[in-house]
């Protein structure tokens, strides 16, 4: 059995300690990886539209709902 097929197996409770773990460990070595180029660009290209009024400000749960509608 692989890791993945254990991991789905799991019970939500189980999933979610996981996940938090990864998190953790995770975050504490951010100072390890750098951010990749399309991320920087990304950013700059949103702060741009941000400045010049074309990109439109959401509420964060708006925005989930939409992700999550997107996705079906």
């Amino acid at each position: 059995m692989n890791l993945l097929q254990s991991i789905h197996e799991l019970p939500r409770v189980e999933k979610i300690k996981i996940m938090e773990y990864l998190w953790v460990e995770l975050s504490g070595e951010e100072k390890e990886y750098d951010s990749p180029r399309w991320h920087q660009k990304a950013l700059a290209d949103t702060e741009k539209k941000m400045n010049e009024g074309k990109e439109e400000i959401i509420d964060w749960n708006k925005a989930k709902q939409m992700l999550r509608d997107n996705f079906k």
